[in-house]
């Protein structure tokens, strides 16, 4: 069996880690949260939810107390504590080992700054749960999982890991263009940004008219500066790229939001994960390396992002508490999408600077 290391087991690592225990890997998950790791270790990480219920046995601790090294690093922490935790794992990482960005964002980037791109394998995650309590975690909707190398080609380590982790999602795919998922999300994410500005469940959110200019303005900036760096986006679970690009035209939009919608309908897990960070948890979210992220980006280019740069406002707003999360901050960033043209049959084009 592989060496294996998940660092982070909340929603993506503890579920992953568990599906992988029960198949009869050994991994091994490192957590911060000590009422997480003590609960694991007592009692096992139970698994529940309309996909699987089950309880795996997983070896668990703390950052601290960690020992050995390992072939393959499962890194599944949120996007702003990436930089720290690579830091941390890496006298843990064998010489011939890799680690997998199993996180939203586009956090290889900052892995391969530091172990270099032939030991960074990228990934693209997009199924739904949350860990709801020490040493539990529901799993609420099946999505879409690939892997790929950051140069494109399809390794000997990319087959082994996709077939280790057909042990979670038997669906999980290899890809020779990793970025264009990681950027599909990015867009993707910006608009359940969003939603998470209100209480209202994402696919309630998504259904309602009077906010359709805010999800296609969103997805439209965030893939021009996809464009802006040479990027083809892919498609996944009912969001299509290509509606929000030159061509693409409001039916096409349209049709892109309806298999979101459907999408969402799927799984029971009704509210983001980015929702459950401002509403429960009380945390900061990923938002300064999502949709914020893509804003320095897009300077970089010229591109003026002025949708985007509101939505981190807001959110940034929510979470210092001046905001309080409501259905009218969606309706003011609708309008504001409505103002630059996203109400149109003609996909507007970004103001340079």
């Amino acid at each position: 069996m592989t060496s294996l290391l998940v660092w982070g087991a909340g929603a993506i690592g503890g579920t992953i880690g568990g599906f992988l225990a029960r198949a009869g890997y050994d991994p091994l998950l490192v957590d911060t949260d000590s009422k997480h790791i003590s609960a694991i270790r007592s009692r096992g990480l139970r698994i529940e939810g309309p996909i699987a219920q089950f309880v795996s046995e997983p070896r668990a601790c703390l950052p601290t107390e960690v020992t050995g090294q390992f072939q393959t690093v499962l890194l599944c922490v949120k996007a702003q504590h990436t930089q720290s935790a690579v830091t941390e794992l890496l006298p843990y990482v064998a010489a011939d080992g890799y680690v997998v960005s199993m996180q939203n964002g586009l956090n290889e980037r900052v892995i391969s700054e530091e172990l270099g791109a032939d030991r960074t394998v990228g990934a693209f995650v997009n199924f739904g749960a949350d860990c709801v309590a020490p040493g539990e975690i529901i799993y609420g909707g099946r999505g879409a999982l690939v892997i790929g190398e950051l140069d494109g080609r399809v390794s000997d380590r990319v087959v082994e890991l996709q077939k280790m982790l057909r042990h979670f999602e038997e669906g999980v795919s290899v890809t020779g263009n990793i970025f264009g998922y990681l950027w599909g999300k990015l867009a993707y994410s910006s608009i359940l940004f969003g939603t998470a500005l209100s209480d209202l469940g994402m696919d309630v959110a998504l259904a309602s008219p009077q906010w359709t200019p805010l999800w296609h303005g969103l997805a439209a900036e965030s893939l021009a500066v996809a464009a802006a760096e040479g990027i083809k986006p892919e498609g996944f679970n009912g969001f299509k790229p290509e509606a929000y690009l030159p061509g693409g035209t409001m039916a096409h939009r349209r049709a892109s939001l309806d298999g979101m919608i459907a999408f969402r309908r799927t799984s029971t897990k009704q509210h983001s994960g980015m929702w459950r960070d401002m509403a429960v948890r009380n945390r900061k979210t990923e938002v300064d390396e999502q949709p914020g992220l893509i804003v320095q980006i897009g300077k970089k280019h010229g591109l003026e992002c002025p949708l985007l740069k509101k939505l981190v406002s807001f959110v940034h707003e929510v979470e210092s508490g001046a905001r309080t999360r409501s259905p009218d901050n969606l309706t003011a960033l609708a309008h504001l999408a409505g103002e630059l043209g996203y109400e149109s049959d003609t996909r507007p084009s970004l103001a340079r600077t």
